[in-house]
């Protein structure tokens, strides 16, 4: 009695059955791939979408927030009641903004803010004694305010990192799987983690390393080029976020430069000037150094006006203001102090020094025709009152300069006087 043969498998059987366990395993483990990949792509359109926009709009909240406490300590600090008017201004623009309206809290505050503001300003309009009583209270919305910029950017910053933090889990369980699955798929793991280390996570590294470098002071984020739509969103994303600081900051010095510059002549402002002028006059006599100021008047301007019309007083100021610009040196402060007057500051000069330097200018002056609006060509000249500052105040020196510019009015115009000689 023979025994049956045992069951044999073709080849083309056993390699069917091989292919077929192999397809379920890699078919599985590119199910779960695609899954990770499909939460990856999620997150990422997430931080593009969302997240992004968010963080953008938190910065923007918190940093207009951080102006409005700024400008609410300037107001106090302001020595005027036009500086007061100026940040004042300044509070009810940004307590208006958008960004804060948007947002319950930040316009709750803001809008408490406001009010206590204009109030104080308001009241210490009739007494300024009253600046000093209120700052106590000041210094608790100041805090509120603080605090409520401290949250925003915390909100900010924890929407970024929640994303990314998903983000950085779902890659490392992907490479926990692409390791399982090594033994089976090796070659096709190893090409497949060269190209996520190539185009995902690299870039990722990279836009990590852009963001936290992120400043107006720097120049915008560079990135090579990806195939990846998500990764180059995030990154074109990132650099719309530094235009978009480099645009906000752009715009806070045009509003500082308009808040410090007459609109007309271009010249610094009357406050502006007097800001400057008394750290230079602090120094000058901390060091005992020379100093001087002077008061220029144009003459006959207001017949000017009544005789060829008041657009052509502006012609006139604007072409004295060119001419200032060329003449004086880059260290002396000049400024339209009012209407047709204009005040000088010379450091590092005496008053015989400084009186060559405006008497060389009103000659100049005096010898330039200025063209007006109708074609016709004018002659104007300018008289000048010159003091010594470096023993005396600002206020005390730009008085006996305004003195010496009468004396000068008196005698004829059109002529430099030093205020010691009316003495």
């Amino acid at each position: 009695m023979t025994t049956p043969d045992r069951e044999r498998y073709s080849a083309n059987r056993a390699f069917v059955l091989l292919a077929t366990v192999f397809a379920l395993l890699f078919g599985g483990v590119v199910a779960l791939l695609a899954f990770d990949q499909h939460r990856v792509l999620e997150a990422s359109q997430r931080l593009q979408q969302e997240t992004v926009p968010e963080i953008i709009r938190f910065q923007r909240l918190a940093r207009n927030l951080d102006q409005l406490r700024q400008e609410g300590e300037r107001l106090f600090s302001a020595g005027t009641p036009e500086g007061r008017q100026q940040s004042l201004f300044i509070v009810m623009l940004v307590a208006s903004h958008p960004s804060i309206l948007e947002h319950p809290q930040s316009a709750e505050t803001a809008r408490d803010t406001e009010n206590f503001l204009v109030e104080t300003s308001r009241r210490a309009g009739a007494d300024p004694a009253l600046l000093k009583a209120r700052h106590a209270e000041w210094l608790n919305y100041s805090k509120r305010l603080s605090l409520l910029v401290d949250d925003l950017s915390v909100q900010g910053a924890s929407l970024a990192t929640d994303d990314l933090a998903n983000m950085v889990a779902v890659m490392r369980l992907a490479r926990i799987k692409l390791l399982g699955a090594l033994v089976l798929v090796g070659c096709f793991l190893l090409l497949m983690m060269l190209l996520l280390r190539q185009h995902l996570i690299r870039p990722l590294q990279r836009i990590d390393q852009a963001l936290s470098s992120l400043g107006v002071d720097r120049p915008a984020p560079e990135f090579p080029d990806v195939r990846l739509t998500e990764i180059h969103a995030v990154e074109e994303a990132t650099k719309r976020l530094h235009a978009e600081m480099v645009s906000n900051e752009e715009a806070r010095r045009e509003l500082e430069l308009l808040a410090s510059r007459d609109g007309l002549t271009g010249l610094m402002n009357r406050r502006h000037f007097m800001l400057l002028a008394q750290a230079e006059l602090q120094r000058a006599h901390r060091y005992g150094r020379p100093i001087a100021v002077a008061l220029g008047d144009l003459d006959f301007f207001k017949r000017l006006n009544d005789t060829y019309g008041h657009g052509a007083g502006d012609v006139v100021l604007r072409t004295f203001a060119g001419l200032l610009a060329e003449s004086v040196r880059q260290s002396d402060l000049v400024c339209r102090y009012g209407g047709e007057e204009f005040a000088f500051l010379f450091p590092e000069s005496s008053v015989e020094q400084a009186r060559i330097l405006v008497e060389r200018f009103r000659q100049r002056f005096a010898d330039h025709d200025i063209r007006l609006p109708d074609g016709l060509l004018v002659r104007v000249t300018l008289s000048i009152g010159l003091a010594d500052a470096s023993r005396c105040p600002i206020e005390v020196a730009l008085q006996h300069a305004d003195y010496a510019l009468y004396e000068a009015k008196r005698l004829g115009r059109n002529r430099v006087i030093v205020a010691d000689e009316t003495t």
